[in-house]
């Protein structure tokens, strides 16, 4: 209990004496706060004072600043209405330039209206004055028109009481004088102008054609319609008929030829629109008589070899063609279809010839001129191929042989030379002109294609009263199978100078009204004659 005693009074020293120690500690603490607020505070007087200083300083300088902007604005200020003074001014002073010029020239034009307005015053005195004048000379020259009107009428009474004739028929004497002059001088131009055409134009086409046609012998027409095959006795008709027909049925269906057995002695007639197929009917009639064996089998037998000939022959005819044209570069097909015109006839001229005929005189017309000779010879042979096939495949032979020639590629100027010839496009080289006048030339020449003799007789009357219907015209004859009308005028009527005149009118009407190959001669003839009788 003792030892309880002493801890517990041990621990209420230790107690006091911890207090007195914190006590102590704690008032040690608080005196140094106590110092620092002091100094705190002094801190902040001190500081507070330094400021006001400063604030003092900057207001200060603040100030002079403020002053001496004062001073620059004020300066600037004066400055610039300085400037503004003065540009004002300069404007001015310009403005009052201007004014002065413009017044100058307001002036000036002023003076010159007033001197216009003197001279237009003048002006017009002098033209009153002038019109009076003319109106003093019209007048009297009117009252002198007047007497000269009245001496004209005294002299033409004069005249006529001299001429004893009217004015009028003196007017209608003068007017058939003049007219007479006018018809000879006229005739002289026409005569004149012919002339010179004749000698720049026609010489030197005359030279070319001639000498082309020289150059080829043209075979004459020979048009076959039908085809006769001559018979070994009258017996054969008989068996050509057949039993009952057979014979000629058979033969009519193989070959599309018509078959026609009539009185004619010893003849047999074929007939047919397709001038190959009639060609190999002939070859068959006359080996079947050859041969004497005639029945459907020998005659189908016959058809069929034939054709095989006629294609043979087709192609030799093409190749000779072409050899003698300088063409044997033709395309196969090109050149067999050629061959087919050789059984091909137009107004009864064999096209094949004739498209010789055509390639020759255009390579020689290409020579004169300069041109390629051996494109104008191949484009004149080529130029009417269309024909050979144009039975079989629709449209013109133009167009049929336009497209031949663009299928197998040949040369553009043979195609727009086929294309040209008759006129259905325009021609686009020297060469496609060229084939057209050797196609015309060939087709005009003498004894080249036959003609009707209805139409023959037409074309002569035609010519006969184009002429006849010109006034003075006693009598006219057409001449030459129509390339010549000769026009016989009445001396009374027509004088010599009109006679040339008269021929042109007649020249220029049977161009107009006619359609007709080559050239027509108008000759106009006028003869005066005497006659009388010793009794």
């Amino acid at each position: 209990m003792t030892n309880g005693l002493i801890l517990i009074v041990f621990a209420l020293i230790g107690l006091a004496v911890g207090y007195f120690v914190i006590s102590a500690r704690m008032k040690s603490q608080e005196e140094a706060t106590e110092l620092k607020l002091l100094n705190a505070e002094q801190e902040v007087i001190n500081l507070r004072g330094q400021a006001e200083r400063q604030a003092g300083e900057l207001i200060q300088a603040a100030e002079r600043e403020t002053n001496a902007l004062k001073k620059e604005a004020r300066l600037e200020a004066k400055e610039e209405a300085r400037k503004y003074r003065e540009d004002i001014e300069k404007e001015f002073k310009s403005e009052r330039q201007e004014l002065k010029q413009t017044e100058a020239r307001l002036i000036e034009r002023a003076t010159n209206l007033d001197r216009k307005d003197d001279n237009l015053t003048t002006k017009e005195k002098t033209l009153e004055q002038k019109e009076q004048s003319l109106a003093d000379k019209t007048k009297h020259i009117n009252e002198r028109e007047e007497k000269v009107a009245e001496l004209e009428a005294q002299k033409t009474k004069a005249l006529e009481q001299v001429a004893q004739m009217s004015q009028v028929e003196a007017r209608d004497i003068i007017l058939t004088d003049t007219r007479n002059g006018l018809d000879h001088e006229v005739a002289s131009l026409i005569r004149t102008a012919e002339q010179e055409a004749k000698e720049k134009s026609d010489k030197l086409a005359k030279n070319l054609l001639v000498q082309a046609m020289q150059r080829i012998s043209g075979d004459y027409v020979t048009e076959q319609t039908v085809t006769s095959v001559h018979l070994p006795d009258e017996s054969m008709k008989g068996r050509i008929i057949g039993r009952e027909g057979r014979n000629i049925r058979t033969f009519e269906s193989l070959t599309g030829i018509d078959v026609i057995i009539d009185d004619t002695p010893e003849t047999v007639i074929l007939s047919g629109f397709d001038p190959i197929r009639r060609e190999i009917a002939r070859m068959t009639m006359e080996t079947l008589l050859q041969d004497g064996r005639i029945h459907p089998a020998r005659i189908e037998e016959l058809v069929e070899k034939k054709r095989l000939e006629m294609d043979q022959r087709i192609r030799e005819y093409g190749e000779e063609a072409a050899y003698e044209i300088g063409a044997p570069n033709l395309h196969p097909d090109l050149i067999k279809t050629m061959g087919r015109l050789y059984f091909r006839s137009s107004y009864g001229q064999n096209v094949l010839r004739h498209s010789i005929e055509v390639g020759k005189l255009s390579g020689v017309l290409a020579g004169e001129l300069g041109e390629n000779i051996a494109l104008a010879r191949r484009a004149g042979f080529l130029h009417d191929i269309g024909k050979a096939i144009d039975r079989e495949i629709e449209g013109s032979h133009v167009e049929i042989g336009t497209e031949l020639a663009k299928k197998y590629k040949e040369h553009p100027v043979v195609v727009n030379t086929i294309a040209s010839h008759h006129g259905d496009v325009e021609a686009e080289s020297v060469i496609a002109v060229i084939v057209a006048a050797a196609d015309a030339l060939s087709a005009a020449r003498p004894g080249a294609r036959s003609e009707s003799m209805e139409n023959y007789i037409k074309r002569l009357q035609d010519l006969e009263e184009i002429a006849t219907g010109f006034k003075g015209i006693q009598q006219a004859y057409a001449l030459q199978a129509g390339r010549e009308i000769r026009v016989v005028v009445k001396p009374t009527v027509i004088k010599d100078d009109k006679m040339t005149i008269l021929a042109h009118d007649i020249r220029q009407q049977i161009e107009r009204t006619l359609d007709y190959p080559g050239n027509i001669k108008v000759t106009v003839i006028r003869e005066t004659r005497a006659i009388d009788y010793a009794k």
